[in-house]
Order: C-alpha cells, then structure tokens, then sequence
C-alpha cells in the first residue's frame, strides 16, 4: 500500500489505519498547511513532517509516545536545580523567536525540518490561540522552550530546544505542570527519544491515543492560555 497524495483544496485525511508500517506512520503527502486542515489532522492523532526538498508529509506513527499532564519525572539532580534556580517561565511572549530556535540545525544535523513555511503555519495557529508557546527565560534571554497546538485538553508538542543546559527540560516541566492545573488530558509527543522517555514518556498504541482524542481533543473547555503569561517555578512543586 502507498500513502496517498491529498489535495489542496479539501481537508479530507485517509483512514490513520491506513499509515504504513515503515517508515512508521507515513500516512499521506501532498495537500497544505492551512489553519483548518491542521486542526483537523491533529484532532485525529495526524501531524506533518517533511525536509527541504519533500512534498508535505502526513504521519500517524504507531506506538505513539505521550506524557500525562503532572507526571513528567524530575531527576534529583533536577529538582536541585529547579529550586535554585532564578529562571522565569513566560507563555506566549516570543512565539516567534521560540520558532526559530526550535528552527536551527542541531548538532547531529545539517538541515531542518521546520522549514519557513512550517514556521508560517504554526505562526497562523498562533494568531488564533490554537498554538502556543512555553518560554524560560534568564533575564531578557531566552534559554529554552518549546511550542505546540493545544486543542480541547490535548496538548500536541512540536518541538522545543536548548541554548543553556535543562532549558528544555525546564520548559516541558514547566508545561506538565501547568496543564495538570488546567485539567489536561495528554501531552502528545509524536515519537520518542531517549531525552522523552527519560522524562517520563511512556508508549500509547494508535487506538488507545485515538480514543483518547475522540474524548478529550474536541472538548470545548475555557482556555487556560490568556491566564499564563508568567508562570512562577517554586521548589514546592517539584518535591
């Protein structure tokens, strides 16, 4: 079976059922990146990935890798550093500028997937509340972060980076906590990596995440993002 190329104007997916086995996930090509055929692709567990060069690429992987909100682990030596530490959380201040280093090439690679035009995408979600981004800051400078589309009490992470040590880890901590107090279902990490799973990411299979979006991803509940503009780290916490 192939996948199958989508058209531009509609924002009809195939079956996830129909993803190929290898590459996992490979569900689709082609169609845009528009605000509404993203909402809809995500709403059903479908999330795009591609490099320079590619048509758009469609992906349902199965297994499909997710934390629950509150249940991100903190290492001892972490949560040392968390309560010394004079780093501010900050939602939705440089949505941008989280896009661009969340952009740049890492140290194992050359290119990058979020190209401008994904980067244009995501901006439009932005614009209209449907993505948002978590910021940690020292001073006036960010030291990482990451974003994502928040739809229902599903939170689909995208991508998030470093340009001090933790600064990732502090910004999905940060994130973990902040929708346990918002009553989220999930965070959904798309696939895994040892940095995920030793956060304390865990294997769904497509069927259980899929039942957890029909239930949770379409529920209309008062957005707790207007709410977050700063968000405090105490100890407390994270003891």
């Amino acid at each position: 079976m192939r996948p199958q190329w989508l058209r531009a104007d509609t924002g009809w997916f195939p079956p996830t059922s129909s993803a190929l086995n290898e590459p996992n996930g490979l569900l689709a090509l082609g169609g845009d990146l528009t605000s509404t055929r993203l909402i809809n692709a995500y709403q059903r567990g479908i999330f795009p990935w591609y490099s320079e060069g590619q048509p758009i690429l469609w992906w349902s992987p199965d297994p499909r890798v997710v934390i629950y909100p509150g249940q991100a682990h903190i290492s001892t030596s972490l949560k040392k550093f968390l309560c010394k530490s004079t780093w501010q959380i900050r939602v939705n201040q440089a949505f941008r500028q989280v896009l661009k280093y969340c952009a740049a090439p890492r140290r194992d690679s050359h290119g990058t997937w979020l190209l401008d035009e994904m980067q244009h995408a995501y901006a439009q979600l932005h614009s209209v509340g449907v993505a948002h981004s978590i910021e940690v800051w020292a001073d006036d400078q960010l030291q990482g972060g990451l974003y994502g589309v928040s739809l229902g009490k599903v939170f689909f992470g995208e991508s998030m980076f470093s340009r001090a040590e933790n600064g990732s880890k502090v910004a999905l901590i940060a994130l973990s906590h902040m929708l346990k107090e918002a009553n989220f279902a999930l965070i959904d990490c798309q696939v895994g990596n040892p940095h995920l799973f030793s956060m304390g990411a865990i294997q769904l299979n497509r069927a259980k995440f899929e039942a957890l979006l029909h239930h949770y991803a379409s529920v209309r509940t008062e957005s707790p993002w207007p709410n977050w503009s700063t968000l405090s780290l105490p100890c407390e916490h994270f003891i």
